[in-house]
């Protein structure tokens, strides 16, 4: 008697279905990887302030959020294979339109810096919606041991960050065995493009299942009663800081193109710009929220609402650092290989231990793991900041980070999903859309933002000449900015070459812009340590209930996944 599996048999269909999913993860992770080790390349290349790198970045991050929150209240109803062909199109459009800009920009900074903003911006939509199918599938087809599946699905995001990590390696300047016409950087951001047609091939033809929710009969006013009136407005104000951010790339802002600049200037004599900004983006965010919440009838779920504000320090800590780690450990290791190498290794760590996490919450519960998480992820980014510039120090450093960092999003997902069934889709993607969101328009520009205030504190306060000489002050997103006049630092450079003082001068800079990049890493473990006592706090209100317990809408295992055919 055979005991073969039929090619088309459920556990097949199953299997292409998983993988499928974390190929598409791979694809997305992969491209953040190389975009990410090419933000010095599109620096120098088109004179951007280290405030506007980090916008670009939070561009790769915050559009996530509108696709994935967008997505997540109709994917149910337009189908999850639809969805997945609007990302693919937005994917392959990002490519292409990124690798233009050259061509189309010419000597025109801005314009190749709107592209590229632009190009960023198409490419996290994509990678919105591949998440706004994955978690919900997946959940649905493991729907009795969601964390640990969850966690080996989101094993896909670090293996894209090794393999985009390589890549970048590869095609860098210091691979001189290749011979390729046009710019180096876009062949090799054009790599992207294997993995993006990979998950479309894999996923072509498959039918995909109900989500939990809708084959439990919940219906869809249930879900957005789950998710509540509060839940809704902290969406709604990071979607306004969002469309602001947006304008700024255009030179204009949202409160002058609604007419309501004067609100702003009226209000900053006594909150300050950034916060005067923030209450009116406040009140626009509460006219939906007033509109929603007449629907609904419910506030929402106070700990998931607790788990969203959470999820701003969590997202920070996580895909900010990330994002700016290639950036960062270019300077302090003096090599352009070293920042991807040390994603790379961070990632490797993650993408093993992403494969145990099961038994890991069979000991100590989803919340202890994220606790702990937090606890370890403070001490690496605390170490990283102090271990100068010995490569051995910085990677022993990124092993204590990485190990931290490995569990947090994927564990964050499973306990929404196992907690808040009822919430379906929207629920489970609302964290993560939040958490992008969050680092995208305040997160990552902040990060930016500290290190031009810690590099123009230094320069103040230990080479002033350098200070008068090279920074101005611009208006940011949290108010006067100071930062590097690339004009001037290109002239210091220029003249470093034959004149003994500049060259002292520029070398006393470089040693000051690596301690300032190196010193933001120690601000940024703030944000772990106050979510460890978040978690230590939700572990206190579970067992005051008799202890954490997932939370099962479905009779069995299977019972979702059975719903129809996929």
């Amino acid at each position: 008697m055979s005991t073969s599996v039929p090619a088309s048999s459920p556990e097949i269909r199953r299997f292409r279905l998983f993988l499928g999913c974390f190929l598409a993860l791979v694809a997305t992770s992969v491209g953040f990887a190389i975009r990410a080790d090419l933000l010095e390349v599109w620096g120098q290349l088109f004179n951007l302030s280290e405030e506007q790198k980090g916008t670009i970045q939070g561009a790769g991050l915050y559009p996530f959020a509108i696709s994935i929150i967008l997505f997540s209240l109709i994917v149910d109803r337009i189908g999850y294979g639809l969805s997945m062909v609007f990302a693919f199109l937005f994917h392959v459009g990002s490519v292409v339109l990124t690798l233009a800009t050259p061509a189309v920009a010419g000597d025109n900074a801005q314009v190749a810096y709107g592209m590229i903003y632009a190009g960023t911006f198409l490419f996290s939509l994509g990678n919105g919606i591949v998440e706004a199918v994955i978690n919900p599938v997946v959940a649905t087809i493991y729907e009795r041991n969601k964390t640990h599946w969850l966690n080996i699905l989101h094993a896909g995001w670090p293996g894209g960050l090794v393999l985009g990590s390589v890549l970048a390696v590869v095609f860098g300047s210091e691979a001189k065995f290749l011979d390729l016409p046009g710019h180096m950087w876009q062949w090799k951001l054009a790599v992207v493009l294997i993995p993006m047609v990979l998950y479309g091939l894999i996923l072509l033809g498959l039918r995909f299942p109900q989500q939990e929710r809708v084959a439990a009969g919940v219906s869809y006013k249930e879900m957005l009663q789950e998710f509540g009136a509060g839940s809704f407005f902290i969406v709604c104000f990071l979607l306004v800081y969002g469309i602001n951010q947006i304008l700024q790339v255009a030179n204009t802002d949202l409160e002058t193109v609604l007419g309501l600049q004067w609100v702003v200037e009226k209000w900053t004599p006594r909150l300050g710009e950034f916060w005067a900004r923030a209450a009116l983006f406040a009140l626009m965010a509460l006219v939906p929220t007033v509109l929603f919440g007449l629907y609904v009838l419910r506030f929402g779920r106070p700990m998931f609402i607790f788990l969203l504000l959470v999820m701003f320090l969590l997202a920070t800590t996580e895909l900010g650092t990330d994002s700016w780690i290639t950036d960062i450990m270019k300077g302090v290791l003096q090599s352009d290989i070293a920042g991807p190498l040390v994603l790379a290794y961070t990632s490797i760590i993650m993408f093993v231990l992403r494969f145990f996490a099961g038994p890991i919450v069979h000991r100590i519960s989803p919340l202890g793991l994220l606790a702990a998480s937090a606890a370890i992820a403070c001490a690496g980014l605390l170490w990283l900041s102090m271990a100068g510039q010995t490569l051995v120090m910085v990677f022993l450093a990124a092993t204590c980070y990485g190990l931290g960092k490995t569990f947090f999003w994927p564990t964050t997902l499973g306990v929404v999903s196992e907690q808040y069934p009822k919430g379906g889709a929207l629920m489970l993607n609302a964290i993560a859309g939040v958490g992008m969101l969050s680092v995208g328009v305040l997160g990552n520009p902040m990060i930016g933002a500290v290190q031009d205030q810690t590099l123009h504190e230094m320069l103040q306060a230990e080479a002033p000449e350098l200070h008068k000489q090279l920074i101005v002050a611009k208006p940011g997103m949290f108010g006067l900015s100071h930062v590097l006049d690339k004009e001037k630092l290109q002239q210091l450079e220029a003249k470093a070459k034959t004149d003994k003082q500049a060259a002292a001068m520029l070398k006393k800079l470089q040693q000051l812009r690596i301690r300032a990049r190196q010193a933001t890493l120690a601000k940024i473990a703030v944000l772990p340590a106050v979510m460890f006592v978040c978690y230590l706090l939700l572990i206190f209100y579970f067992r005051a209930k008799g202890g954490y317990r997932p939370q099962t809408l479905l009779a069995k295992e299977g019972d979702a996944a059975a719903a129809v055919e996929y």
